[in-house]
């Protein structure tokens, strides 16, 4: 019979790890559980075409929403209730419990990361240029753009395309950050700048879509230098960084959909080719580029 004392301490051991146990028990992460449960999901996105919108029936579509749809059959989710915010609202709404995933095409960076858990990467926007009918300043790359010296670029303020032309020299006087889309197409309509750096999809969609007679893609166009867009363009869902059963189940499904013939199926209405696939790279690599 072993020693009072040390009966004790076996005693108090034994409490210490049944309450561990109990302690891990409650702390479980229980996020796709809580989803699988209520057979509801809450999505929330901004009205950014051709990433996310919304169509004149109210219906929530766009790249990121169509594909969240596929992803939610795929986990057994019926329900969705899709909640509508501004963009820059879309972290602070998400982190404060009012939606569990972001669906609004956001871009993965490692700022983002700090505050986001990211599902691996869902696509890889091209690069584009809007310019004038027939291309006056015969526009067809960014490299083109910086290394001519005088020509003027619309941006939109803190997007990927501002950090690659300032990654590229271009002078600070020549770059011309708009706060949106429709003032940045009104600055080349209005000769304030000679082009508009954005995405290859929303390009197609803004001459598709929108009345931009004075306006076109500028074509051929020849993608900047990967060293200039490492790591740049890939986008995917986001979620609270404590929900990774969530976020593990998202990507499960995801894996089986992105790059395949029904994702291209997918996102095609929305101005994405099979160059916009993101390929095998993951999020991870893509963080640390």
């Amino acid at each position: 019979m072993l020693p009072q004392p040390q009966q004790r301490m076996i005693i108090l051991i034994g409490v210490g790890l049944l309450a561990l146990l109990i302690g891990l028990f409650l702390i479980r992460d229980r996020s796709f559980e809580t989803v699988q449960r209520r057979d509801q999901i809450r999505i929330g996105y901004a009205v950014e075409a051709p990433f996310a919108f919304t169509r004149e029936n109210r219906r929530v579509t766009g790249e990121s929403p169509e594909v969240a749809r596929a992803v939610v059959e795929r986990i057994g989710i019926s329900q969705i209730t899709w909640v509508q915010t501004e963009f820059d609202q879309l972290i602070p709404d998400l982190r404060n419990g009012r939606f569990d995933v972001i669906a609004a095409g956001m871009f993965i960076t490692p700022e983002r990361a700090q505050l986001v858990a990211f599902s691996e990467p869902t696509f890889h926007v091209q690069q584009g240029l809007l310019v004038q009918i027939g291309n006056p300043h015969n526009l067809h790359s960014y490299e083109q753009a910086v290394q001519r010296g005088e020509i003027r670029i619309a941006v939109l303020d803190g997007s990927i395309e501002e950090r690659i032309f300032q990654h590229m020299g271009i002078k600070p006087e020549n770059l011309i950050a708009a706060p949106d889309i429709p003032t940045a197409r009104v600055a080349v309509e209005s000769d304030l700048a000679d082009a508009f750096a954005i995405s290859a999809p929303t390009l197609r969609w803004l001459v598709k879509y929108e009345y931009v007679p004075q306006l076109e893609v500028a074509t051929p166009f020849v993608q900047p230098n990967p060293a200039s867009t490492a790591g740049l363009g890939y986008g995917g869902f986001a979620f609270r960084q404590e929900d990774d059963a969530l976020r593990s189940a998202w990507d499960r499904a995801l894996s089986s959909l992105v790059n395949s013939s029904e994702h291209l199926q997918i996102i095609t209405p929305f101005g994405f080719t099979a160059d916009d696939l993101p390929g095998r790279i993951t999020t991870q690599e893509v963080l640390s580029q």
